[in-house]
């Protein structure tokens, strides 16, 4: 399994639930959530991504689980990896799914 597939099910769920058309696609070794055509959330092993954007980049670096995406080793601002831990909770996930979708809206042209 290169990336938890019961996570990738939660918010393939919780995106039914809002009615929010997406496109799933493998890439950085996990899966990717893509929205409108921009990457928006996905799954590198355990771990979440949240594309929370610059704006919302420092507040959310301080959450419970939070961390930079640094994928590369080097962080992209406006991503963060969030730890399972902190998302265990439908509400947790819930939180991290919604700052997604109202960066992803700003991505419209």
């Amino acid at each position: 399994m290169a990336y938890d597939e019961h996570l990738a099910d939660r918010i393939k769920a919780q995106l039914h639930n809002k009615h929010v058309l997406f496109d799933e696609k493998k890439m950085m070794g996990g899966l990717t959530f893509m929205i409108n055509d921009k990457m928006c959330l996905g799954i590198v092993k355990n771990d979440l991504v949240a594309r929370v954007g610059k704006e919302n980049y420092d507040a959310a670096l301080k959450k419970k689980g939070c961390r930079p995406m640094d994928f590369t080793g080097k962080p992209m601002k406006g991503y963060v990896f969030l730890a399972p831990g902190s998302i265990d909770l439908d509400s947790e996930l819930e939180y991290w799914v919604d700052l997604s979708l109202e960066f992803n809206k700003t991505l419209i042209k």
